[in-house]
């Protein structure tokens, strides 16, 4: 065997280690795209509780960018229009077959129907994404509005809703104005969110993006009472830059 040549032994071994170092290659590829694939917002089934001006226009958007969608209602016939123009992705159900649906929720109903919606659904409720969207108006929903006041939208939420992954979003803005506004040319409207899961608000930027907004992280559930009703990020039709300045973010 010539000197400069290596051995069967060497090159089986050679062979060994870039097959070796291939399929680490691959491995790590897969990893990374199967996270990318979980971190860029893959579509998926979304449950929406309280199918009314709100949840009818964002689940709309959430349709019309290839999301799974369903409505649901104390009365879902009389969703089954609604759904019917949305094409095939819309479907209508009650509240419990919305959440065996998804594990992903937005509820956008009257802050005082939040309690017994926790109440009724809590276990089918845990673990999973919520989107709150309620606001506390006193002349509608009573004593829990003062409670809003005192402790905080989040920290409201969160007590009714207990087990839950909550984020607060898309309690700013009219439907009419995130009807208008969504998918706007760059840059978009902003969409305040907070909460205390990190992976839940990762979601919920990703959806709040798929509606045609730019989302907006506040902070934690506490910081929520910075865009209740009534708090200085309320009610702003601005874009991400304008909001981050209104609320003092970097």
């Amino acid at each position: 065997m010539h000197p400069c040549h290596p051995s069967p032994v060497v090159n089986r071994r050679r062979r060994t280690l870039i097959r070796t170092a291939g399929l680490l290659m691959l491995a790590s590829m897969t990893g990374s795209l199967r996270a990318w694939g979980q971190d860029s917002g893959a579509k998926r089934p979304i449950g929406v509780i309280g199918s009314g001006r709100i949840g009818g226009t964002i689940g709309g958007l959430w349709i019309k960018s290839g999301h799974r969608v369903m409505f649901s209602s104390r009365h879902p016939e009389e969703l089954k229009e609604m759904a019917s123009k949305l094409g095939p992705l819309a479907s209508t159900g009650t509240v419990a077959q919305a959440l065996q649906f998804a594990d992903v929720v937005l509820i956008a109903v009257p802050y005082g129907a939040l309690p017994q919606i926790g109440q009724d659904n809590g276990p089918a409720l845990k673990g999973k994404i919520v989107l709150d969207a309620c606001n506390a108006v006193a002349a509608r929903d009573g004593r829990i509005a003062e409670e809003v006041e005192s402790e905080g939208v989040g920290k409201t939420s969160q007590k009714y809703l207990p087990g839950t992954r909550l984020v607060r979003a898309f309690n700013t803005l009219g439907y009419t104005i995130f009807a208008r506004e969504a998918n706007r040319p760059d840059p978009k409207l902003a969409v305040p969110i907070a909460g205390d899961d990190a992976e839940a608000l990762q979601v919920a930027s990703s959806l709040v993006r798929d509606a045609g907004f730019d989302p907006v992280v506040a902070g934690s559930l506490a910081d929520a009472r910075r865009f209740q009703r009534g708090g200085p990020g309320y009610g702003l039709s601005v874009t991400a830059a304008e909001l981050k300045q209104k609320l003092a973010l970097p």
